[in-house]
């Protein structure tokens, strides 16, 4: 049985630096009030040049980098994001030009702050069918653009970033397990407005839309449930988690998962407040950063969670 395995991992931020004491200037806030709910004390913002290809592009290289890969072993790409460059080709199609893979097959999914999740559950499916020897999965946004700044709810929250991981095959289980969900019921709790002229939303504001109380509730009650199901399918107990590396929204949010999991806050990754939320890119940007700073050690076993808008939610369970 063939088995997937992370072989290495790669990020990029955006140079400009957006503080809460920036966002002082534009709306009715300050800084103790952001991080006192949400953790987030700054954000990044993309240039006027930079965008979910480039961005994902520099992270990908990154992560071949570290795979110790040759762009030409890449199989399949797959691309998580919530802003792509164009309605179509897909960003993931631009990377792979970015990288010289012609002919190489790519696509885009939208599962917003999970997309990273399910590009994983994709690419260990491609790889353990035979399909696929290495998959770049990328998680990249330009969520700076698609806010309403003047909205103190949603302005705050908010960050550019792009991080990426080569999934590869192994003969030793990495991948132990995916899980993703979605239930559209809860669409207008948080969503985006299509931005077609034509679309069915053409005359409302085309940026984010929150309902952020609503969204914190189900987010905690749904990712504790698939703490759960992580565990029961693995037949594991909740002290057999070295890491766990959630997606980056809110920071009580991920207290309170830790909490679910019986786990110091010393073993969970955290970057929001460095980052905020950057969507599909939050978990891989966060994983990135664990791995090269030294933290996450080869052989440790990690849970990685995401819930998005929609809402969509998976988890990764991995042996590093």
């Amino acid at each position: 049985m063939k088995y997937s395995k992370i072989s290495g991992t790669g990020s990029y931020l955006p140079e400009k630096v957006v503080s809460n004491f920036d966002l002082e200037k534009l709306v009715e806030t300050n800084d103790a009030w952001i991080v006192e709910r949400t953790g987030i004390r700054e954000r990044r913002a993309v240039a006027d040049h930079e965008s979910a290809a480039t961005m994902g592009t520099i992270a990908a290289q990154r992560a071949l980098e570290a795979a110790g890969l040759d762009a030409k072993a890449i199989d399949l790409i797959i691309v998580g994001t919530a802003t792509p460059d164009c309605v179509f080709p897909s960003t993931a199609t631009l990377i792979g030009r970015s990288l010289g893979l012609n002919g190489v097959a790519a696509f885009d999914l939208t599962a917003a702050c999970s997309g990273f999740i399910y590009g994983l559950s994709v690419a260990d499916s491609y790889i353990r069918a035979g399909n696929a020897k290495n998959v770049l999965v990328i998680g990249t946004e330009c969520l700076t653009r698609l806010i309403n700044w003047e909205d103190r709810g949603t302005c705050i929250l908010f960050g550019d970033g792009a991080g990426a991981v080569v999934v590869s095959a192994s003969e030793e289980p990495g991948i132990l397990s995916t899980h993703i969900h979605s239930d559209g019921a809860y669409e207008e709790l948080l969503f985006c407005p299509n931005p077609m002229p034509n679309g069915p939303n053409k005359d409302e504001q085309r940026y984010i839309q929150m309902r952020g109380n609503e969204v914190f509730k189900v987010a905690v009650r749904t990712l504790s449930n698939i703490v759960d199901e992580t565990l029961a399918a693995n037949g594991m107990q909740k002290s057999d988690i070295d890491w766990l590396i959630p997606h980056q929204a809110n920071l009580r949010i991920i207290q309170a998962i830790a909490n679910k999991l019986d786990m110091s806050m010393d073993n969970v990754v955290v970057t929001i407040d460095k980052h905020g939320n950057t969507s599909s890119a939050s978990i891989p940007l966060a994983l990135d950063a664990a791995i090269r700073d030294g933290r996450v050690k080869r052989g440790q076993t990690i849970l990685m969670e995401g819930f998005g808008g929609g809402f969509t939610w998976g988890s990764v369970l991995m042996r590093f």
